[in-house]
């Protein structure tokens, strides 16, 4: 019994907490908390597409730089004990150029999904988790950004002889269970890899837009997001 006023006390700061969000969130008009949402999204979508997609956006950044695929990583060393060093760096900086090429053309898919979101969509954004924002563009721009990626990665990767060497020997590795079928196509590891790096940027403009509203430099983002 001991325990019981302790657990009351909780439930109840909880409950109040819940009421206070949901008051904060109910005096704003619906209009306003889409456009709010709409101008987090773009936020994090101008902010995701202008770091990564320039020169050095991914190879520069720890975070996102793409590094050798599937068994390559793991053979990384006797490549360059055989003289192949130079072509393993090659296959690295051009992985990172064609993600930083790619992610420069995903402003306007970024774009559509903004248009396309609804007030439902809206509503679930902000009382969804802490990485809504980012699951919503995932959600909602996976499929188009793969489509827009994956021409541009084959341009870059298609210069290089180990990328073709890769391609065959690790296609082989997938079909015997030895590598990861995902690590198996290059093209397709980089796209995706471009993919992750954008999210991740997004992921991140999110998480400084919702800890710290005040700083968002826009009236209507401090409105809405002040209010959760």
């Amino acid at each position: 019994m001991s325990h019981l006023p302790k657990l009351f006390f909780t439930a109840l700061v909880f409950l109040i907490a819940t009421l206070a969000q949901a008051a904060g969130l109910d005096a704003i008009s619906s209009g306003d908390a889409a456009a709010g949402v709409k101008a987090a999204l773009t936020k994090g979508a101008d902010y995701a597409v202008s770091s990564l997609g320039k020169d050095n956006g991914f190879l520069g950044n720890s975070r996102v730089r793409i590094p050798l695929p599937g068994y390559l990583a793991k053979a990384e060393s006797a490549l360059r004990m055989f003289g192949m060093g130079k072509q393993a760096d090659q296959l690295v900086d051009t992985m990172n150029h064609a993600a930083e090429n790619a992610v420069a053309e995903a402003r306007p898919i970024l774009g559509e999904s903004i248009k396309k979101m609804t007030i439902q969509d809206a509503k679930a954004i902000l009382t969804g988790g802490e990485d809504s924002v980012t699951q919503y563009f995932k959600r909602t721009s996976s499929d188009q950004l793969t489509a827009r990626f994956m021409p541009i990665v084959k341009a870059e990767t298609r210069k290089l002889d180990l990328a073709e060497q890769y391609n065959k020997l690790a296609g082989k590795a997938a079909s015997a269970g030895l590598v990861d079928k995902k690590s198996a196509d290059l093209d397709s590891y980089v796209t995706q890899k471009a993919m992750d790096g954008l999210f991740l940027m997004i992921a991140e403009e999110e998480k400084k837009i919702r800890s710290n509203p005040l700083a968002a430099g826009s009236e209507l983002l401090k409105s809405v997001f002040g209010a959760i």
